[in-house]
């Protein structure tokens, strides 16, 4: 006799963590290096984005306006193709981290409704980065 529907809610184990890890891997890397492609797509705009790293007081903006772009690039292929994930998420996180004190704390937290361009969203990332980060991280295995 099956299960009915509302019990296997509330009974539910975990089916298939890793698939569900995979969404949010590659769903992180798609929405991420939409920023690069952007970058590539509309080149004028990088050297302004290395005059306002070199305005918050970072040395050769010029040279880490492209570092962002390619470490955001790289990062989010390694994503998709499943390899090098913790360094791809830490690169992610550095970035996002940059961007969440220079650019969206001004703003508080929300990014649209109640306020707009606030951390909420950059929180999220880090926060999906976080869970796959935890999911590939070496582990030992138990003493027998």
């Amino acid at each position: 006799m099956p299960i009915p529907f509302q019990k296997q809610l509330s009974t539910a184990l975990i089916s298939d963590a890793n698939g569900g890890i995979a969404i949010v891997r590659i769903g992180v890397a798609l929405i991420i290096l939409m920023h690069p492609l952007h970058g590539y797509f509309h080149l004028e705009n990088i050297p302004r984005f290395g005059e306002y790293l070199s305005g918050l007081g970072y040395p050769m903006g010029g040279l880490l306006a492209w570092l962002v772009l390619l470490i955001q690039t790289l990062s989010s292929v390694g994503l998709l193709l499943n390899r090098y994930v913790l360094p791809a998420c830490m690169g992610h996180m550095v970035i996002i981290s940059f961007g969440l004190v220079h650019v969206h704390a001004q703003y508080g937290w929300y990014v649209v409704g109640p306020g707009q361009g606030g951390m909420e969203w950059g929180f999220i990332l880090l926060t999906a980065l976080s869970a796959v980060m935890w999911a590939y991280w070496p582990r030992t295995a138990p003493a027998k």
